[in-house]
C-alpha cells in the first residue's frame, strides 16, 4: 500500500510517503513551525512526492492528522488531504493526533501505560491514557491540568509524550510514582502517521477536525446588531 501522510496539527508541517511493499517510508520531510502551514504545505508535499517518484494517482490513500491541535493548522492539513484525495480519486483517512503520539511508545512496549498529552492552553490539556495492550483507559478529552494529572497518575507510572508532557511532569503529585519517561514533542513522528494511515480502516467518510473544545476566539454578542 502507498500512503501519503500529512500533519499540520501542531508545531510542524510534515509529509511522508509510505510504500509497504517496497521498503516502508520512501520519502519524508518535516519543518518545525507554529504558523505558516498554509504557505508551506503544498510545496513540501510536492517535494516529498517528487522524491518518492510517484504520481498522486499511484497512491492508495491519503492520511492526515485531524486533531486535537491548532484550529488553523488542522484546517490546512485536512483541506489539502481532501483536495488531493478528490483529485486523485483516492480515499482519505483521518487520524487522532493523540493516537499518533502514543503509537510508537505502544509499539516499543505495550505492557506499560502511555499518556498522550497536548497543551490546550489556559491551564488545560488534551489527553488520552492507554493501558497494557494499547487499550484506552481514558478516552480523548480536554481537561484542566490538575484533572489531567490525576487521570494520568491513576494509570501507574506512565510514559508521557506530547506538547504537554513537561506540563504534566512538572505538576506530578509527590505521593504518586513518577512517570517512567517524559518526551516533550512538538509534533508526532510523520513516519508513524503514515504507518497508522496504512492500518486505519477506510470508513468512506472524509476527514473532519477533532477539536474537543470550542475555539478561543468567540464572536462578541454585544457586537451583534439587534433585528428590527
Amino acid at each position: 500500500m502507498r500512503v501519503l501522510a500529512i500533519d499540520t496539527a501542531l508545531e510542524a508541517c510534515s509529509a511522508a510517503v509510505l510504500d509497504t511493499e517496497h521498503g516502508g517510508i520512501v520519502a519524508h520531510e518535516s519543518l518545525t513551525m507554529q504558523r505558516g502551514h498554509a504557505e508551506a504545505l503544498m510545496p513540501l508535499i510536492k517535494r516529498v512526492m517528487d522524491r518518492a517518484g510517484f504520481a498522486y494517482t499511484a497512491l492508495d490513500r491519503i492520511a492526515v492528522t485531524i486533531g486535537p491541535g491548532s484550529f488553523t493548522g488542522l484546517r490546512v492539513g485536512i483541506a489539502a488531504a481532501r483536495g488531493i484525495a478528490l483529485a486523485a480519486g483516492k480515499p482519505a483517512v483521518g487520524l487522532s493526533t493523540l493516537a499518533t503520539y502514543a503509537t510508537p511508545l505502544i509499539a516499543a512496549d505495550d505492557t506499560l501505560p502511555v499518556v498522550a498529552a497536548i497543551d490546550a492552553r489556559h491551564d488545560h490539556v488534551y489527553l488520552q491514557v492507554y493501558g497494557p495492550g494499547g487499550r484506552t483507559l481514558v478516552a480523548p478529552r480536554v481537561a484542566p491540568l490538575r484533572e489531567a494529572v490525576r487521570a494520568a497518575a491513576n494509570s501507574g507510572a506512565p510514559r508521557i509524550v506530547g506538547t504537554a508532557a513537561n506540563l504534566l511532569a512538572a505538576a506530578w503529585p509527590l505521593d504518586e510514582r513518577s512517570p517512567r519517561s517524559v518526551e516533550q514533542r512538538g509534533a508526532p513522528d510523520i513516519d508513524w502517521v503514515a504507518q497508522l494511515g496504512a492500518a486505519a480502516p477506510d470508513t468512506g467518510v472524509s476527514p473532519r477536525p477533532l477539536y474537543l473544545k470550542a475555539p478561543d476566539a468567540q464572536p462578541q454578542e454585544a457586537s451583534h446588531l439587534a433585528r428590527r
